[in-house]
């Protein structure tokens, strides 16, 4: 058996596309995965399952949502090896020890083109800086989140969807998959 993190994108923000984390455990118990756990309300679950492509099981629990709760989230998912091989390649050691909410990491279900990341960076006018690994983009926001207009260029610019986790979240679920 293979343990695996399921990112769900847009859930349970502002009353919209609601998901309830109980649901969603039993839901991929109910699917025949093992030990299902989720952190926060914001749709990250930990389970287990034979080993697949992450690629296939995204298709899957995006069917079953669309089924189940009427609209189908993105889910974008990673082995618990891949969730270590994250944490290891982060390129910004520094802000994740002194600041860890304001550095994120946004999840892919592709490689990023590289040079759509060297036109985000360029893009970027303010003190955000941005990195890339794979599936992963790591940015860094020293003056917040909420009144960064970075945040809003990351998708566009990429011209690719990821859903985003502050390192406080990323560490928290590797915790879970250390177990």
């Amino acid at each position: 058996m293979t343990t695996y993190i399921a990112l769900l994108r847009g859930i349970n923000v502002g009353g919209n596309k609601m998901i309830a984390m109980a649901a969603l455990r039993a839901a991929l118990a109910e699917m025949g995965f093992a030990d299902a756990r989720t952190l926060l309300q914001s749709g990250n679950a930990v389970f287990r399952a034979p080993a697949r492509a992450p690629a296939k099981l995204e298709a899957q629990l995006e069917k079953e949502a669309g089924t189940r709760f009427g609209f189908s989230p993105d889910f974008h998912v990673r082995t618990a090896d891949e969730w270590r091989a994250v944490v290891a390649a982060n390129p910004f050691p520094r802000e994740a020890k002194a600041d860890p909410s304001h550095l994120l990491v946004t999840f892919f279900k592709a490689p990023l083109d590289p040079a759509n990341v060297r036109k985000l960076q360029a893009a970027i006018t303010g003190p955000e800086i941005v990195r890339s690994d794979g599936r992963q983009l790591y940015m860094t926001f020293p003056d917040g989140v909420g009144t960064s207009k970075a945040a809003l260029l990351v998708d566009k610019t990429l011209g690719a969807r990821g859903t985003a986790r502050n390192w406080n979240t990323v560490l928290k679920l590797a915790a879970l998959v250390a177990d």
